[in-house]
């Protein structure tokens, strides 16, 4: 059986069947109304109860919230061979979704959080290509897609770190971005 990425238009679903893409796997793709409901069906919410998506089905094995899928994809298809490869891609993971976005995303916060962050990763990119080096991994989809939606959704002029647009503009010109984003993104 192939593996099952519930979606919903506009969630962090894309960023899953971006991975998904890189990856390579077969996966089947079912969309949910959202507007119409279906992510809070008897059917879905007994893949998750709390009913949002992503959500994946693997098999047997059901899971939700866009890093825990991440790092389960990693780790299962990614060739995640190490407990300090696994570690340094849930820090980068856990940063995007945890840290990242929601101080860049919350109004509150801002104004302080988008100059530390931009400048620290326009910083950490200086000397390397991808998040963790010459490899391009899933830490990158993570933080990549987070910083992508920036421009995008806040409408955010980020050319004062060039460093950070060319990580953009890398990561636009990968296939599987385009396949997954490349519509939605101006990265």
């Amino acid at each position: 059986m192939a593996l099952k990425l519930y979606a919903g238009a506009r969630s962090r679903a894309s960023i899953v069947h971006w991975y998904l893409e890189e990856l390579g796997i077969p996966y089947e793709m079912v969309m949910l109304d959202m507007q119409a409901g279906e992510h809070r069906q008897p059917a879905f919410l007994e893949i998750n109860p709390i009913g949002k998506v992503p959500a994946i089905v693997d098999g047997d094995f059901k899971l939700w919230e866009s890093g825990a899928i991440l790092l389960y994809l990693a780790d299962q298809y990614g060739g995640v061979t190490t407990a300090e490869q696994r570690a340094a891609l849930n820090q980068w993971i856990n940063y995007a979704n945890a840290t990242l976005g929601p101080e860049v995303f919350s109004e509150a916060s801002r104004e302080k959080a988008l100059p530390r962050h931009m400048g620290m990763l326009n910083q950490w990119l200086g000397d390397r290509p991808w998040i963790l080096g010459d490899t391009f991994t899933v830490a990158d989809v993570a933080v990549g897609a987070m910083v992508g939606y920036i421009p995008l959704m806040l409408r955010v002029d980020l050319s004062s770190y060039p460093v950070v647009m060319a990580y953009l503009k890398r990561i636009a010109e990968r296939p599987a971005f385009q396949k997954a984003l490349g519509n939605r993104s101006n990265a």
